[in-house]
């Protein structure tokens, strides 16, 4: 499993004219899951994601993770996020799970955000979704649950 975790003053996202999620100050991840990926690496990914000290203390120094600043998380599935660019010009998607694989866990990843206390909403699997930030820092990082 693949996320890409921005630190976000707001995020949403819609489908066609339609805005289905969208949150305030928190994080933006994008969620990429591998084939052969399972519920347990989602929730220690989800775990990680909300611990992940990213937001300012008093000092400004980044010691404070989503659950301290009552943030909240806006999940959204990527597959392209296991991409395969070292050949061709065409990214090779081999190590995607399939869909049927792939959205139960993206499901997963969101569930357990919101049972360690982080407000969750989530993108629509499977549509094109036009996706909205403003990423605040800018502060974003790659994460993966092993190697892909």
């Amino acid at each position: 499993m693949r996320a890409v975790v921005q630190r976000v003053r707001r995020a949403s996202v819609s489908v066609g004219d339609d805005e289905i999620a969208a949150i305030g100050a928190g994080l933006l991840i994008l969620v990429g899951v591998a084939r052969g990926d399972t519920i347990d690496e989602a929730a220690r990914m989800a775990r990680r994601c909300a611990e992940l000290r990213l937001f300012a203390d008093e000092e400004g120094k980044l010691n404070r993770s989503l659950l301290d600043v009552s943030g909240e998380a806006l999940v959204v599935s990527q597959f392209t996020l296991l991409g395969d660019t070292r050949k061709g010009r065409r990214p090779n998607f081999m190590d995607a799970a399939p869909p049927a694989e792939a959205e139960p866990l993206v499901e997963a990843f969101a569930v357990a955000l919101r049972q360690i206390g982080a407000p969750t909403k989530i993108g629509r699997f499977g549509a094109m979704m036009d996706v909205a930030l403003v990423n605040d820092g800018p502060v974003t990082l790659l994460m993966e649950s092993r190697k892909v």
